[in-house]
């Protein structure tokens, strides 16, 4: 519900905090957000270009292969993390953000596991964020741009989560409690490895984990990594769904993937595989004579 994370909302022109006004958030200065009849507010600024996020179609697709349960595992270990981490009981204050919700399915069961938590969904998707607003009655969904200024107080989050999304560092580390965990999930060479080839997907980076590094060292520390490994075994249609869903879904047209499915057996064994990292902030270091610097 959007009221039960006002308090982490800040304006993205003044950065100043929201308020309710009826059917809009309000800033002291007068910026004024209206809600969508599907209960997310947009806050990205008027004139924002560039901005694409995903389409009807794929947010179709994910929230249907996602129903089926095939990524169940790592929901709940991506739960237990933030439920035995700063994000559980008692833990420190705050909402668990979502940078990239998508449907807010992740965020959707991490709260389950956080019964006193509230969750914000930040994504620029509106169809993703319809779906989000709806995930879990405690989630909240904002459209945002995740390479500009999130619209999220200082620290406001004792956990952020980053699933298959991409990492704004500085943005990240502004928004975290100083006490506060990041949970990064990233998909391993080996994901998809068995599709990737026959139906001409986009392959994982094989320096993914360099750029990681260089996209969060500066302001985060690793405590913690954890491989997650899951062998399916996929119907025709349940592949093209996957399909639908990602990236690849931009570059391969439907009737490619249909012909090129055909060819392989059915059902076809396909291995899930993605890393999950933990971070914790890193502490800003002041020399004598420097003025105080901010947490971003």
């Amino acid at each position: 519900m959007l009221d039960d994370i006002i308090g982490c909302l800040a304006c993205p022109y003044c950065a100043d905090g929201l308020s309710r006004a009826g059917r809009s958030l309000r800033c002291p200065a007068g910026h004024t957000f209206d809600i969508a009849r599907q209960g997310y507010v947009s806050l990205l600024p008027a004139g924002a270009t560039g901005v694409a996020g995903d389409t009807a179609a794929m947010v179709e697709a994910r929230a249907e292969f996602l129903a089926a349960g095939h990524f169940a595992p790592l929901a709940a270990g991506l739960a237990d993390a933030v439920a035995s981490g700063p994000g559980g009981p008692p833990g420190v204050p705050g909402c668990v953000a979502d940078a990239g919700a998508g449907t807010g399915y992740f965020l959707a069961a991490v709260l389950g596991q956080c019964p006193d938590r509230a969750g914000l969904a930040l994504d620029v998707s509106k169809f993703a964020l319809r779906r989000a607003a709806r995930a879990h009655p405690r989630i909240g969904a904002a459209g945002c741009d995740v390479w500009r200024r999130l619209p999220v107080a200082d620290g406001a989050a004792a956990a952020v989560l980053s699933v298959f999304a991409p990492r704004n560092g500085a943005e990240l580390r502004r928004i975290l409690h100083p006490g506060g965990q990041l949970l990064v999930v990233t998909p391993e060479p080996a994901h998809l490895g068995e599709l990737v080839g026959p139906l001409g997907l986009l392959t994982v980076d094989r320096d993914k984990d360099e750029r990681l590094a260089a996209q969060l060292g500066g302001y985060f520390t690793v405590t913690g990594r954890r491989s997650h490994v899951r062998q399916l075994r996929l119907s025709h249609p349940e592949v093209a769904t996957l399909v639908a869903m990602g990236p690849s879904a931009r570059h391969v047209d439907a009737g490619t993937v249909a012909a090129r499915l055909a060819r392989l057996p059915d059902p076809v064994p396909v291995t899930l595989a993605v890393t999950l990292s933990a971070y914790k902030a890193r502490v800003p270091v002041v020399t004598p004579g420097d003025p105080p610097r901010s947490s971003g």
